[in-house]
């Protein structure tokens, strides 16, 4: 017997419905064990998942509704964001279904906000599909910075490896400009306090990388290490932050020197992604750390290329349902200690 009140509410936003977000979503809630631990609501139309349903051969139960009163905990419930039909082609680029992907997030944040959902978990979108006069952000983390308190950070986490970014959807050659003592403190107390009150790690050691090759080799090769990144760190550290850095990001990854910290934040995308995704890819979450709710998603895209063939991974999207779970309650957690100074972890 499900008990309501420990039952988490999980908002999903469709993401783009011509690549795999379907699939990996319905492939995820057809173990039903998983409604031991949550009620999912997927912000979409109810007629479409079940002719996705049909098209990929799978058996998830699912049942529509039209406002979240409806919602039936332990059962699989659709919203019905939309009532009209439109059509689908597998593996396209496609600028109306990628109006009802954000249709869908929208949709599935304002329920966020208002607390009719506990946590958002958000299948991948098409970046350029998305992009119209009422929605102009590069991604889902620039939406929710804007729509939720905190400031946003993208954190890239797999078991004990987490992976945050001083930067994130901005161009290459704009990462430089971008990088200042403000930028790099911001990031940094934004992890620490999410450590904390996310992953119960008191004291937490942060390890922050180079921007140039070598770490800029004391000056040789770019500046930004010796004038902005080492004096920002020293005055954190001398702050009592246990803030490391800045590594050569290939040695540091090469040498395997990320399991002695409990976070590595990379200067731009690539830097840390990369890395990130040759060590955990399929297994790994992006988590939208420093907002008053929480965020996650898999660590893949829309996969157009194998789109609607029935063989996509759905293990990245359920780590992604997990971590969503844990870290709301990790988080519930902190806050009455934060109540009941007096009680002790163990207590709870």
């Amino acid at each position: 017997m499900i008990n309501k009140a420990e039952n988490i509410i999980v908002g999903i936003s469709v993401g783009d419905l011509n690549g795999i977000g379907s699939e990996v979503i319905l492939k995820t809630f057809e173990d039903l064990r998983m409604l031991e631990f949550c009620t999912p609501v997927i912000f979409a139309n109810v007629k479409i998942l079940s002719f996705l349903k049909r098209e990929l051969k799978l058996t998830t139960p699912i049942q529509g509704i039209d406002k979240m009163e409806q919602l039936v905990i332990g059962k699989i419930n659709v919203l019905n964001v939309w009532r009209e039909g439109f059509n689908l082609e597998f593996g396209q680029n496609n600028e109306i279904v990628g109006e009802y992907a954000i249709k869908s997030f929208v949709a599935a944040t304002k329920a966020l906000k208002e607390g009719l959902v506990d946590v958002l978990v958000t299948a991948p979108i098409n970046k350029y599909a998305i992009q119209s006069e009422t929605f102009k952000f590069p991604g889902h983390t620039d939406y929710l910075n804007q729509e939720l308190e905190g400031d946003a950070m993208m954190l890239m986490v797999h078991d004990n490896l987490r992976v945050g970014l001083l930067t994130d959807h901005v161009p290459v050659n704009e990462v430089a400009e971008k990088l200042t003592e403000k930028l790099i403190t911001s990031k940094i107390n934004t992890i620490i306090k999410t450590l904390k009150q996310d992953f119960e790690i008191e004291r937490p050691r942060i390890a922050v990388l180079g921007l140039n090759p070598h770490s800029g080799d004391n000056g040789v090769i770019g500046k930004e290490e010796e004038t902005i990144i080492k004096p920002t760190l020293k005055k954190l550290f001398e702050a009592g932050n246990l803030v490391f850095g800045p590594f050569a990001a290939d040695g540091f990854f090469g040498a395997a020197q990320y399991e002695k910290y409990d976070a590595v934040i990379a200067t731009y995308h690539d830097q840390g992604l990369i890395p990130f995704k040759t060590i955990s890819f399929g297994n790994g979450v992006n988590y939208t750390a420093g907002l008053e709710k929480i965020r996650t998603s898999p660590d893949h895209g829309t996969a157009f290329d194998i789109a609607g063939k029935g063989i996509a991974n759905h293990d990245s999207f359920k780590e992604a349902v997990y971590l969503a779970l844990d870290l709301y309650r990790k988080r519930a957690n902190y806050k009455e200690l934060l109540q009941n100074p007096l009680k002790t972890k163990n207590s709870i």
